[in-house]
């Protein structure tokens, strides 16, 4: 009667007979349920708590971190995937462009109305129609295929330059702040065209690359990286700057540059602690509260004014 009495079981499997407990609760398990620990074996159940409780590596900013870079991979994705939908459809450029306002007739006035009302095949769109969508989706758009060579390098370059940029600064700042960066920059970009050249369609993903670019250098000086690595890169992304001005949207590039940087600094110098993820959210919030009254702002003129030039 003795020996029977002393007989024990695995606590998850009864009728199993074992001799070994788990390190950390005591518990008897047989040898389906043990697991190596640093020292002995652990039940399953020990060995899933004490995953929860080990620390999660996190970046500079309080990000994941992440060796692949995956959302700088399916950020290029959506871009090539869109430009080969354009040589299809072209008339996506058309309805997804970042547009202020307003039809461009035979005079080469920009309409938005005609004596109060709307007049023939004419009628508002863009942003004074209430498409606001165009502020994002402008940004994954490029010149198209019927544009010929320079519609071919619009987008490699933008493609080139997201692919050198983003496998640098996604790791430093992990996927969720890198991707708020990446759609704030472009949304700052579209704001910028909408308040300086509100009759222009623009198009590219180039404005949220400059915000990119303004983060890596935001983060290589808060990291303690080579400057003078750094700087070179700078010189050569303002010199595009300079150039753009002629050549393309200054105005988008300027905009994705002065939200990168902003969104960046935020990033990058706020103290940490157990708020450090609110602040960031906060502040990003309130980017996207400020760009969206100023562009409200400019509609609202835009549609004051009837008529643009």
């Amino acid at each position: 009667m003795d020996s029977e009495s002393t007989v024990t079981t695995c606590y998850r499997h009864p009728e199993v007979e074992c001799h070994v407990r788990c390190t950390r609760c005591d518990r008897y398990i047989c040898p389906d349920c043990m697991r190596e620990a640093a020292v002995g074996h652990q039940c399953p159940e020990c060995v899933r708590e004490g995953a929860r409780s080990v620390r999660q590596a996190r970046t500079v900013v309080g990000g994941r971190v992440s060796t692949v870079p995956v959302v700088t991979y399916a950020l290029i994705a959506v871009n090539v995937l869109v430009y080969l939908a354009e040589s299809v459809r072209p008339e996506i450029v058309d309805r997804f462009a970042m547009l202020g306002a307003g039809l461009v007739g035979p005079d080469g006035v920009s309409y938005l109305w005609v004596d109060g009302s709307h007049s023939g095949d004419y009628r508002p769109e863009g942003l004074v129609d209430g498409e606001w969508y165009r502020m994002l989706t402008g940004a994954f758009l490029h010149l198209p295929p019927a544009e010929g060579t320079f519609g071919v390098l619009h987008i490699v370059m933008n493609m080139v330059a997201l692919w050198n940029l983003g496998r640098l600064v996604e790791p430093m700042l992990g996927r969720v702040h890198y991707l708020a960066l990446y759609l704030l920059s472009a949304l700052g970009g579209s704001v910028l065209v909408l308040l300086l050249a509100p009759g222009d369609a623009v198009v590219g993903a180039s404005g949220a690359v400059f915000g990119v670019g303004a983060a890596y250098y935001v983060m290589a000086r808060r990291i303690g990286a080579d400057m003078n690595t750094v700087n070179r890169f700078m010189a050569g992304l303002l010199l595009w700057l300079v150039v753009s001005a002629v050549a393309t949207s200054w105005e988008g590039h300027l905009g994705g540059l002065l939200a990168g940087g902003a969104v960046a600094l935020v990033f990058a110098y706020v103290p940490r602690g157990p708020r450090r993820g609110l602040v960031q959210a906060a502040a990003c919030a309130g980017l996207v509260v400020l760009v969206v009254v100023l562009a409200a702002v400019k509609v609202s003129e835009l549609t004051g004014g009837g008529i643009l030039r």
